[in-house]
């Protein structure tokens, strides 16, 4: 791409524009949608290995092993799937993470190329909605953490104020100050996201190894973990098992699959945010999971009184100490875990998908509360009510939705357009992303096909097969006749 009036292509293949002048009054335009210009792309590879350190670094890893474990997997059978499912993800991730840091874009001003300037809204409002969802789990979580810790600190904290909706009204207390925690730390902007993301990493790892140093000694080694053989001991047992867990390993990083962008526009090249990421995501997701499953097993021989079942959430495990300042500490560490994982994965997005929809009156910030709120509304404590359920209804439902979205940008950006764009055109009503009154028939209707292939299975009994592999039948589909629809019903200039 050769510089113009309007656009420089630097050396290191980043395009930026020479000013946003001739943009400003589109109605697609929005400071917080505009690109980054180079000078302000600072993000190394330590910021985004950083970001994915504390990403996995959550109580629904455990959660995930523990569903893994509880449906008759051993130890290392959860993990490989745990480290098979992230490498997978791992692919649509840095296929989709190039055009941010290439164009400086976010993941919904991406999807304007694909769908069109107005059509992009559809993907950005699925992703957004169950970024929703996961921000109150996220907040939920957090909250109980809160709980556990002002229980220690206050006699009687837990029915001091009754209950309410079938949970102490001390919870809900906890659970709406961290929901405010989050809703501060975005509306200070991006810049602070990062330095809490640089420290809370480092922090929440060393904690964790303290935690799982302590448990082993207690429980006089990992002799209850080794011996624990699962139920699943052939291929027949394992395979019903293993390709919807798998699905479901794929749908826990779904979401980030799509909005990358938001977070690759400020990387500094692609050399530093492919290994940031490379590097950091599948390992630390495996690690903390083997962390997880090494603690909980070891809690079963200390804790011989209490439930597995109940042992694999921390905030229960840790609610069996007695020195207070054990558990503040826990505690402290978990807020943090939570705190910074919900707000880089949770929050920014969505803001960004909500002032997508209307850049001149919705601001990121705006958008971040809109997250906040509609997070309250899908009642969290629902979604992780069950373990099962949130592995296969939860995290396998919306990877087929999401899958169908990355097949259709992949299919766009790399086969189609070969990683080109016509960056102001983004932001135009009447440029080269115009397609028939801003939506792209031909992306919406390959979305849609995808969906219904992706999750017919789950009405229909004799399909279930599809459902189990929703990720890969939604992304497969969608990048298939996407691809078919552009050569054949080729858009018009």
């Amino acid at each position: 791409m050769p510089n113009t009036a309007e656009v420089i292509q630097h050396d290191d293949g980043r395009v930026e524009l020479r000013d946003h002048t001739s943009i400003e009054s589109s109605p697609l335009y929005s400071e917080d949608l505009a690109p980054v210009p180079v000078a302000k792309r600072d993000w190394t590879t330590y910021n985004y290995a950083a970001l994915w350190i504390s990403r996995a670094h959550c109580i629904p890893t455990n959660m995930m092993s523990s569903a893994l474990i509880s449906s008759g997997m051993n130890w290392w059978q959860a993990l490989l799937t745990i480290l098979l499912g992230n490498i997978i993800v791992l692919i649509p991730i840095l296929l989709n993470s190039h055009p941010g840091t290439k164009y400086g874009i976010p993941f919904p001003v991406f999807a304007r190329a694909a769908y069109g300037t107005y059509g992009s809204n559809l993907p950005a409002l699925m992703r957004a909605i169950v970024a929703c969802g996961w921000f109150g789990i996220q907040a939920w979580i957090g909250g109980q953490a809160l709980q556990t810790l002002f229980g220690a600190i206050v006699p009687g904290w837990t029915n001091l104020l009754g209950s309410f909706g079938g949970h102490p009204t001390t919870q809900w207390f906890s659970f709406m100050l961290f929901w405010g925690m989050n809703i501060y730390i975005i509306y200070r902007g991006m810049d602070l996201l990062r330095r809490v993301e640089n420290w809370a990493a480092p922090f929440v790892l060393v904690m964790t190894a303290l935690l799982l140093a302590w448990a082993v000694w207690r429980a006089g080694g990992l002799g209850y973990l080794i011996d624990h053989p699962g139920k699943l001991r052939t291929w027949a047992e394992f395979r019903p098992v293993f390709i919807p867990s798998l699905t479901g390993m794929i749908g826990f990083w779904a979401t980030l699959s799509l909005n990358m962008p938001d977070f690759t526009r400020f990387g500094r090249s692609q050399r530093e945010q492919v290994i940031g990421q490379s590097v950091a995501l599948p390992s630390t997701m495996t690690l903390f999971a083997a962390m997880g499953v090494i603690i909980t097993s070891a809690a079963v021989v200390i804790y011989p009184q209490s439930k597995m079942s109940e042992l694999w959430d921390p905030i229960v495990l840790v609610g069996h100490f007695t020195q207070v300042w054990v558990i503040a500490i826990s505690m402290f560490t978990i807020v943090v875990a939570t705190l910074s994982v919900n707000i880089a994965a949770n929050v920014v997005s969505p803001a960004n998908d909500f002032a997508n929809a209307f850049p001149k009156w919705i601001s990121f910030r705006t958008g971040g509360l809109i997250t906040g709120i509609l997070g309250i509304i899908m009642q969290p404590w629902r979604l992780i009510a069950d373990p099962s359920g949130y592995i296969f209804d939860w995290l396998v439902a919306y990877s087929g939705g999401l899958g169908s979205i990355a097949g259709v940008l992949i299919a766009d950006y790399w086969l189609i357009r070969d990683k080109n764009l016509a960056l102001p055109d983004l932001y135009r009503e009447t440029g080269e992303y115009r397609y028939a009154k801003g939506w792209n028939w031909r992306a919406v209707v390959a979305t849609l096909i995808a969906c219904f292939f992706a999750w017919i299975g789950r009405f229909v009994p004799s399909m279930k097969g599809l459902y189990d592999y929703a990720w890969f039948v939604g992304f497969g589909v969608a990048l298939v006749v996407y691809y078919a629809l552009m050569k054949i019903a080729k858009p018009r200039d």
